[in-house]
């Protein structure tokens, strides 16, 4: 193992041990120090952490800016252990960092993306039902796509109606309660899994047809092949809306009731907060921010506490 390679995988050891996980940066700082060694490489200079960080060559800059922040920290660390290693200055790829307005499918378009699924091809039958069953799910709690796959036959009470959600971002757990209808559609697909898999190699709610974990990578994948025959995107379409925009949805609709029903949204949005699983309230404010009918709805609710005070 070359020196570099070593002293990332101390330095990963290191922050991981005070609590984070740095996934994606791992898999960049080897990336990187592989890199390093293609190019005969023995420390870490600018101008190759500028060449390396600037890949793929038609990514967007703040892509780029986050590679070489990755690598930034890193020769941070190692500079105290070898001298010669030029720490990438902040600035040397700018960017202005813009978050994507959330997409707010409709109930027709969601009814279209689930007709589709039940389309899906299949050996065993169970492919249909479980993206049907899955993307439903997602449209109705708000689940991020890694707890729903993470999901375990243990972490759904059918009795309460309520799931445990494990591994979740900020690694926390916390109890989803959900609608009898719900309740009763995870029920049929489980028989239906039970029925197709009768001796299960996985503990997982929703597996492949070979009756493996869905991963997160080939729901997205299945999904954005969904997402072009439901009419969501175009053929041709690279981007559009996403998985993450069922949380939206959720969030957006459950404000919006509230405004329309006179209800104190103020008061109860730290109960939506914990629903959707954030590790802070000022998650949640986002989303009153991001849909001009709840700024709208806000708004008027300000003027009548001002008119009545």
């Amino acid at each position: 193992m070359s020196p570099l390679r070593q002293a990332v995988d101390e330095y990963l050891t290191l922050r991981r041990g005070l609590g984070f996980s740095l996934q994606r940066s791992g898999a960049l700082l080897r990336s990187f120090a592989a890199f390093l060694e293609r190019e005969g490489a023995p420390y870490i200079t600018r101008e190759l952490a500028l060449r390396w960080a600037q890949q793929p060559t038609h990514a967007q800059p703040a892509h780029w800016a986050s590679r070489l922040s990755a690598v930034r920290r890193f020769a941070q660390f190692w500079s105290a252990s070898d001298p010669r290693t030029e720490v990438p200055p902040r600035g040397l790829l700018p960017h202005r960092w813009a978050r994507k307005p959330p997409y707010i499918y409709t109930d027709g378009e969601i009814r279209r993306l689930l007709a589709v699924a039940r389309q899906l091809p299949s050996a065993t039958g169970l492919r249909p039902a479980t993206y049907t069953t899955l993307l439903g799910l997602l449209a109705v709690t708000g689940l991020r796509i890694s707890e729903a796959v993470a999901l375990n036959r243990d972490d759904i009470d059918e009795v309460d109606g309520v799931l445990t959600i494990r591994r979740t971002k900020f690694g926390k757990s916390r109890l989803v309660p959900v609608h009898p209808s719900t309740r009763r559609a995870l029920h049929r697909y489980s028989r239906l899994r039970d029925r197709v898999y009768p001796k299960p190699t996985t503990t997982s709610v929703f597996v492949s047809e070979r009756g493996a974990r869905l991963t997160s990578w080939t729901v997205r994948y299945t999904f954005n092949k969904l997402s072009r025959q439901s009419g969501l995107r175009g053929l041709a379409d690279r981007r559009g809306p996403r998985l993450h925009d069922f949380r939206h949805r959720l969030a957006v609709n459950t404000l919006l009731r509230w405004y329309r029903a006179g209800v104190d949204a103020e008061r109860h949005l730290l109960e939506l907060s914990t629903y959707l699983g954030h590790g802070h309230i000022v998650d949640t404010y986002w989303y009153l921010s991001a849909v001009p009918e709840l700024l709208r709805l806000a708004a008027a609710r300000l003027e009548v506490r001002g008119r009545r005070s």
